[in-house]
C-alpha cells in the first residue's frame, strides 16, 4: 500500500515540475515596429485561434493552410453597436517587404458593417473586394497582413470602375482620405511568408 501511494506520489510531482515536452508548434507574438498595429481587433482563424500580432507557424503545414482557408472572424470588442464600420485587409509588402512595388495589395474590403455584428466577429456587410488568403509568392520573406477598422459614419463607400478586378497597387491612402475615414478605430496584423521560404 505505501510502494502504491509513494509511486502515486512521484508520478503527481513529475507532473507539476513540468517534466514534459513543450509543444513547439505556437505562434510567435511580433515585436517592435511590427507590433504597433495591435490595437484591439482579433483576427481568427481556425487550427490558429487569434493570429493577431503573432507569425503564422511553419510546423504543421499553417503557412500552406492558410493560403486556402475561408475568410477569418474579425472581432472587434470595443466596436459601438449603433455605429457602422470599414473593414479593410491589406498586403504592404507585395511582392516582397524590401521591394513593395505593388503596395497596398488589397485582400478585402467590406462596408456597412454594423457596429453589433463587429463585436460578435460577424463580417455582414458590402462587400467590395471578396476576400483573398495570403498567398505571399516564393522567398520572398515574410509579409505583413493588416486589417484596419474604420468608422464609417452613414457615408456610401465605393471604389471606382478601374480599380474593380485589380487588387495590386491600390491607393489606400487616397481611398481613406476620399471618404474622410479617419483614423482606424481598431488594428492589427501577421506575419507569414511561403511554406517554400
Amino acid at each position: 500500500m505505501r510502494a502504491a501511494a509513494a509511486a502515486l506520489l512521484l508520478g503527481l510531482l513529475v507532473a507539476a515540475t513540468g517534466d514534459k515536452k513543450e509543444d513547439p508548434c505556437v505562434s510567435e507574438s511580433l515585436a517592435g515596429d511590427d507590433a504597433v498595429l495591435c490595437r484591439g481587433l482579433e483576427v481568427i482563424y481556425p487550427e490558429l485561434g487569434d493570429l493577431g500580432c503573432m507569425y503564422v507557424p511553419a510546423c504543421k503545414n499553417y503557412r500552406r493552410k492558410i493560403t486556402s482557408w475561408p475568410e477569418p472572424v474579425v472581432k472587434f470588442p470595443g466596436a459601438l453597436e449603433d455605429a457602422t464600420y470599414v473593414l479593410v485587409m491589406v498586403d504592404p509588402d507585395a511582392p516582397s517587404r524590401t521591394s513593395p512595388k505593388f503596395r497596398f495589395w488589397r485582400h478585402w474590403l467590406v462596408t456597412d458593417i454594423k457596429g453589433t455584428d463587429l463585436k460578435k466577429g460577424k463580417i455582414q456587410g458590402q462587400v467590395l473586394t471578396p476576400y483573398r488568403p495570403p498567398s505571399p509568392p516564393a522567398h520572398t520573406g515574410f509579409h505583413r497582413y493588416q486589417f484596419f477598422v474604420y468608422l464609417q459614419e452613414g457615408k456610401t463607400i465605393s471604389l471606382p470602375p478601374s480599380a474593380n478586378g485589380v487588387r495590386a497597387s491600390w491607393k489606400m491612402k487616397k481611398f481613406l482620405k476620399h471618404f474622410h475615414l479617419g483614423k482606424a478605430k481598431a488594428s492589427t496584423q501577421f506575419l507569414t511568408q511561403n511554406a517554400q521560404g
